[in-house]
């Protein structure tokens, strides 16, 4: 789905059907909304464990982490072809 994410959001928007995603590339791309994990701060804990076991630590001992931030993207130009009003204080 990945791969025809664009041909994805553009037949839906033709359709008039909101997409929601849980990755934020699909909002770039015209999907309405997407919620999901910040990725660049997964990462970032990843070089860290990474950094962990580099320095001696037991990969079997480390403990198993989940996502902690989480970010909600509206594609305002897509709810705007949608008829969609969005309000709020931090629209751009």
């Amino acid at each position: 789905m990945n791969t025809h994410r664009v041909r994805i959001n553009s037949l839906a928007l033709d359709a008039q059907l909101p997409t929601f995603c849980g990755i934020r590339d699909y909002v770039e791309v015209a999907s309405l909304m997407s919620y999901g994990p910040n990725f660049p701060h997964l990462y970032r804990r990843t070089a860290e464990y990474v950094d962990k076991i580099l320095k001696g630590a037991k990969p079997g001992q480390l403990p198993v982490e989940q996502p902690t931030t989480f970010e909600l993207l509206i594609n305002l130009d897509t709810a705007k072809a949608l008829g969609i009003t969005v309000s709020t204080p931090h629209a751009r």
